[in-house]
């Protein structure tokens, strides 16, 4: 058998005259989310959407009805336009239209093209439902704001922990513990080796070190690379000054750094820096997270403003001395997690919890913490920060939300377990079903027999999680 192309003007001249009316219409309907039949004063006179019943039943009332009243007044033009292009028998260029709401929801975005049907008396209208694309580029929207409120957040966090470290009097150096090479130096760090601070960047340590102590800095970052703990050494610099220089572990992109400070040997920092240790407490008091110490049983000693406005409390007076947990957390659940963890690791990042203020709603943070045990005051130092939940669209607010595993643990203490279990089984159900209905078209028979079901009861899950109602086909 010889197969052979056609084109479609062929295809058509073939086979229009055994085309029969019901068959065209499903084709048309088929083709597109809508079809419209818009009679030569502009009236739609019939209407087909198979695929989509929320269309149908607006489109419905359509009928008899000029199809420009049926847009919204920024599409009245386009639909004129529309129609002087048919005139000439030619399909018009797709144009986006825009049909409102019965309900006060969102408007209905939809892509039409006109065809004139050689009888000037009717005109074909086809259109493709946009809410998916609508809806990807709300969401596309929506990531890209939180993105960009992330961005903010981290550039300001930044700009202030770089202003720390700027107006610092302690002598700090980052060091790459490879090669040894200067990457960051503060200003303070600079004037101990009589040096710009762009002349420090760049250079080998050593270079700033007399002869001799080359071997002992380069064993100095070999044992912290490989062991991450803090390291001491007491070296000379080439103008002959004796200093202590206090190395700890950093990683940045899979390279290791060296954080140095430095300060005359013999002395104590608290010694060497008049007002060093003040100005820090001045530029905590003052950051807009908020900063929280404790003794060791998680009492409150000191806080900042940012956290006394958090908790919506009048004075730092009605905070001092009180358990934290009774302003962070869960009551004796996420402050005794925290306590236990920096017990064991020194420190904690990024644990999410919530502040419970004295007046309103309880608030999503962020909080890092450290413990100091070996100070004059053993402690646990907390740094607090707001998290902004990005705001979720009118369509995916209309949609159930489905709970990941974060979300479903940190209802751990809130919720019964056995709640948890059964919204946990029900969001199981709901996924299986809709995938199964996907896979089979919709088609609710076939999608029984794929999940094991008898179509009974799948349809009573159906209409227990408002999925749809079961067609009639089906039901047969």
């Amino acid at each position: 058998m010889t197969s052979r192309s056609q084109s479609s003007s062929q295809i058509a001249k073939r086979y229009a005259s055994s085309i029969q009316v019901d068959a065209m219409r499903q084709i048309l309907a088929g083709a597109n989310d809508i079809a419209l039949v818009i009679d030569r004063k502009g009236v739609v006179r019939d209407v087909a959407a198979e695929h989509d019943k929320d269309i149908l039943s607006l489109a419905g009332g359509w009928v008899g009805s000029p199809w420009i009243d049926t847009v919204t007044t920024e599409s009245r033009p386009k639909v004129e336009s529309i129609l002087r292009a048919t005139e000439t028998d030619r399909p018009s260029r797709w144009r986006h239209l825009n049909h409102p709401s019965p309900s006060d929801g969102p408007d209905l975005p939809v892509m039409y093209r006109a065809f004139g049907l050689g009888e000037p008396s009717y005109r074909i209208v086809m259109g493709r439902d946009l809410r998916p694309m609508s809806s990807l580029q709300q969401q596309l929207l929506d990531v890209q704001q939180s993105i960009e409120r992330d961005y903010a957040r981290l550039y300001h966090a930044e700009t202030r922990y770089r202003m720390l470290f700027q107006v610092s009097s302690e002598a700090v150096l980052i060091v790459d513990a490879g090669s040894g090479q200067v990457i960051e130096a503060n200003p303070a760090a600079a004037a101990l080796f009589d040096q710009p601070v762009n002349k420090v960047i760049g250079q080998p340590l050593a270079k700033f070190f007399a002869r001799g102590e080359a071997d002992a800095l380069a064993a100095m970052q070999a044992r912290l690379s490989a062991a991450g703990k803090p390291e001491e050494l007491t070296g000379t610099t080439r103008d002959g000054d004796s200093m202590t220089i206090a190395a700890t572990f950093l990683r940045h992109d899979s390279s290791p750094l060296a954080l140095l400070r430095l300060h005359p040997a013999g002395t104590s920092m608290t010694e060497r820096s008049s007002g060093g240790p003040s100005v820090a407490l001045e530029v905590m008091e003052r950051s807009p997270d908020a900063f929280v110490i404790t003794d060791l049983n998680g009492r409150i000693l000191t806080v900042n403003d940012a956290f006394i406005s958090l908790c919506q409390v009048a004075s730092e007076l009605q905070l001092v001395n009180q358990p934290l947990d009774q302003w962070v957390g869960r009551p004796g659940v996420d402050v005794d997690v925290l306590r236990k963890n920096l017990k064991q690791r020194g420190e904690i990042r990024h644990f999410a919890t919530r502040i419970n203020p004295e007046y309103g709603a309880s608030v999503d943070v962020e909080l890092s913490a450290v413990a100091v045990k070996d100070g004059e005051l053993p402690c646990l130092g907390f740094v607090i920060r707001h998290v902004m939940r990005p705001a979720r669209s009118a369509t995916m607010a209309s949609q159930p939300m489905v709970r990941t595993l974060e979300q479903m643990t940190e209802l751990v203490g809130q919720v019964p377990m056995k709640d948890l279990v059964r919204e946990t089984t029900d969001i199981i159900e709901r996924m299986c079903i809709e995938a199964a209905l996907k896979l089979t078209t919709n088609n609710r028979a076939s999608a029984a027999d794929m999940l094991g079901l008898s179509r009974q009861s799948l349809y009573v899950k159906l209409n227990r999680y408002g999925i749809g109602e079961p067609r009639g086909d089906d039901a047969a």
